[in-house]
């Protein structure tokens, strides 16, 4: 199941390069940056099954570790304005730090499914991954709207 689980984040990290790709070439907008946490929301559903449910530890834990980890992606994702859009930059440490995320991901996950059972386990990935997508993209969204509006300030003065 281990294996397994690693198989589909590397697909889905390997989806999120793509995406992020194609998203660098078209404007941004705000359904752009927070539709992405809701769409994942959904996955909390997983938690009514009590084979996934965590303890309190292990969801600070998780919450922790996702929270450290999205100061990387923080720090990889910025806006720049052409003409008079919003584009998310291409920048090339971004693709580095989601493949090193998802290598230390896979490490832990193989280190940590010999003492945790897999449906906790897979709930802790699951906290850990909105932990760390919560808070990238409220500071995506924050630097959106100072660019907007700077954006905004600079036509009046024009």
């Amino acid at each position: 199941m281990v294996i397994a689980s690693s198989i589909v984040a590397v697909f889905m990290a390997t989806l999120m390069m793509f995406v992020r790709m194609r998203a660098a070439k078209k404007p941004t907008n705000v359904k752009k940056i927070i539709l992405p946490p809701l769409f994942m929301s959904t996955g909390a559903l997983m938690f009514v099954h009590p084979m996934f449910r965590v303890t309190t530890l292990e969801l600070l834990e998780a919450l922790t570790v996702g929270f450290l980890f999205s100061i990387l992606l923080i720090k990889t994702s910025n806006f720049e304005i052409k003409g008079n859009d919003i584009y998310l930059k291409a920048s090339k440490a971004f693709i580095y730090v989601l493949v090193g995320l998802l290598v230390i991901r896979i490490v832990l996950k193989y280190l940590l499914s010999s003492t945790i059972d897999f449906g906790e386990l897979s709930g802790m990935f699951w906290i850990l991954a909105f932990g760390m997508i919560v808070p990238w993209r409220i500071a995506m969204l924050y630097k959106f709207k100072k660019l907007q509006t700077e954006m905004v300030v600079s036509s009046r003065h024009i």
